[in-house]
């Protein structure tokens, strides 16, 4: 089972977004459109202070039939924050994200934000472990039979 430092460490992009509170939901939505992302970490100077997804444009702007553009990050973005450490594992953001119903955590190391780990992230590595393992159980098995194999024939009498 990964941790989430090697998970980050494997991200070919690395790279996360920020945005602060003060700007509008319509350029959040412009911002996630661009980079092909669902949410974004809501900063007002160097402080976290939420997270903007999404979710929360669809539900918080678009049901309630506000304006992207009149309406401030700060007003929608959801205050509690889930996040994740570096030596959590990938287990535990699974049990995170379900519990909570949430899709992203962003990765907090000494105070700082230094990555954000997605759903999407860990689908992948999950399929890649259980592909790894598929793989390992492979080479058990075929060893297992060659093995056996070679019993079988020495076994035989000449």
């Amino acid at each position: 089972m990964a941790t989430v430092a090697q998970l980050l460490s494997s991200k070919p992009d690395q790279t996360f977004h920020t945005i602060e509170a003060s700007a509008s939901v319509f350029d959040a939505i412009k911002l996630m459109a661009y980079k092909q992302i669902g949410a974004l970490v809501v900063t007002s100077g160097e402080h976290i202070t939420g997270i903007v997804t999404e979710r929360d444009y669809a539900r918080k702007i678009v049901l309630h039939d506000r304006s992207s553009k009149e309406t401030l990050v700060g007003e929608v973005m959801s205050k509690a924050i889930r996040y994740v450490r570096l030596n959590q594992t990938t287990d535990e953001c699974m049990t995170l994200m379900t519990e909570n119903r949430i899709r992203h955590l962003p990765v907090i190391d000494g105070g700082l934000l230094i990555g954000m780990v997605s759903i999407g992230d860990l689908v992948k590595n999950l399929i890649a472990e259980q592909q790894f393992t598929i793989h390992q159980l492979e080479h058990y098995i075929r060893g297992n039979s060659h093995a056996e194999c070679v019993r079988d024939v020495a076994a035989v009498p000449m």
